[in-house]
């Protein structure tokens, strides 16, 4: 059985390492203060009316079919589940998404992807 689970979580590896590998350098140029990867303004691109960001859009969607497509198998994803997590956040008083951006990957870069930040403190 455990060939079977071995051989069973070489999709979801790749699965993660694609989302990764799309959303890392996002998170990167987002922290750099460019808005629109965690659909805070998905009407008409970032908050200062730039251009729509079609790669954000694409890793959102990637994270999803991710996500449900690991769920049947009982299986989770961190690194989707927190990334969509963010992607929920659009209260008036909650930090903007270079702030956002920064914060997760700093989570990401200590491995603290998956765990549960202290409980009262906010993850940003």
């Amino acid at each position: 059985m455990n060939e079977d689970s071995e051989i069973g979580s070489e999709p979801f590896e790749a699965l993660d390492a694609a989302v990764r590998d799309l959303l890392i350098p996002l998170l990167e140029e987002c922290a750099r203060g460019r808005n629109g990867l965690f659909g805070q303004s998905d009407h008409g691109g970032d908050e200062s009316g730039g251009a729509p960001w079609p790669e954000a859009e694409q890793v959102r969607e990637l994270a999803l079919t991710v996500q449900s497509t690991i769920a049947q198998s009982g299986e989770r994803n961190a690194l989707c589940d927190e990334f969509l997590d963010l992607c929920t956040i659009h209260g008036e008083n909650d930090p903007g998404e270079p702030r956002l951006a920064r914060s997760f990957l700093a989570r990401i870069e200590r491995g603290e992807v998956g765990t549960n930040p202290v409980a009262e403190k906010k993850p940003w």
